[in-house]
């Protein structure tokens, strides 16, 4: 379970230094990271020269950071976009290694800081599910490899979008509610096959159940039916993050379509591989994949209508 895997960590909040030893951070940026991350718990606040990071330092995890405006950022060795406020993301995939580089300089690219960041190690579940078409497990056929390279293809387009929109600075909600089948990180067994993990978070609901966009963004993808994923969109947050949703029986919106967070953009169903009707959510910032789960409340929170998601569930559902 998702607490489980999360005990560990501690939140620890950095006291802010006086603007001349350390970076200022604006109220506004203070208030905006506060709303991003208050629905997840375990998060940290890490005050470095020149950069405040809030987040999830864990594999998985999403940090979002605040340097000084016209500051360059490289992690990992790459250059990261920085919006003109200074916001800037990162994240760590299901196996990044504990130790990661990140560094900053100037605009006249005087170093300001070269360190590595830490990032903790996570346990995976095991998922076993059977019954699937072995067709769908281990295709054999020219014709259907040559298919699902072409739609691996357009979903690695996708997400390469690099705006400098920051649809991301709201809290996410969840797309779905219903019972979570399936966790971010799960090696998954496939008719007894070891197959690769699962990168996502499974929502157990009907099929045609309204998905909602769990922040805005531009649709970067929207299939009616790949191989794998079947009915399949791609959203687009800002700053390479972005969301997909897979298995879907029904599309209600197009590639290049804007939506606002709440805006119902496709229905739930059972397409592609699946084994029953749910919702498939995945997220990632360009090639690394996120766990969505750290970026919204606790389902049983929204079930039980605790959440601010849930008591807006609760008022509509009456």
């Amino acid at each position: 379970m998702k607490v489980n895997l999360l005990l560990n960590n501690q939140v620890m909040i950095a006291p802010f230094k006086s603007w001349q030893n350390r970076l200022f951070i604006p109220l506004w940026f203070l208030w905006s990271a506060l709303l991003f991350f208050s629905s997840s718990l375990y998060a940290e606040v890490r005050s470095l020269p020149h950069a405040e990071l809030d987040g999830h330092f864990i594999q998985g995890g999403l940090v979002i950071g605040k340097t000084r405006p016209g500051n360059r950022v490289y992690f990992d060795g790459q250059s990261v976009r920085v919006s003109p406020k200074g916001i800037f993301l990162i994240g760590f995939h299901r196996d990044e290694p504990p130790q990661i580089s990140f560094k900053i300089t100037s605009s006249e690219h005087k170093v300001l800081l070269d360190t590595d960041l830490n990032i903790k190690k996570r346990q995976y579940n095991i998922q076993r599910i059977d019954g699937l078409p072995p067709s769908k497990v281990t295709p054999a056929k020219p014709e259907l490899l040559t298919r699902i390279k072409k739609e691996q293809q357009l979903a690695r387009q996708a997400r390469i979008r690099d705006d400098e929109r920051s649809d991301f600075m709201v809290p996410f909600i969840w797309p779905a509610i219903g019972s979570v089948s399936g966790v971010y990180g799960s090696q998954r067994i496939l008719n007894g096959k070891p197959k690769w993990p699962h990168y996502g978070v499974d929502i157990a609901v009907p099929t045609g159940t309204e998905v909602r966009a769990p922040a805005g963004g531009i649709v970067t993808l929207a299939h009616p039916d790949m191989f794998y994923s079947g009915g399949t969109l791609i959203v687009d947050h800002g700053h390479g993050l972005s969301s997909a949703f897979l298995h879907l029986s029904k599309l209600r919106v197009k590639t290049g379509d804007k939506v606002k967070q709440g805006d119902v953009i496709a229905e739930s169903g059972a397409t592609g591989r699946a084994s029953g009707a749910h919702l498939d959510w995945r997220m990632n910032l360009f090639k690394r994949r996120i766990d969505p789960q750290l970026l919204v409340p606790p389902m049983a929170e929204v079930l039980a209508g605790t959440s601010e998601q849930g008591r807006i569930q609760n008022t509509q559902d009456e």
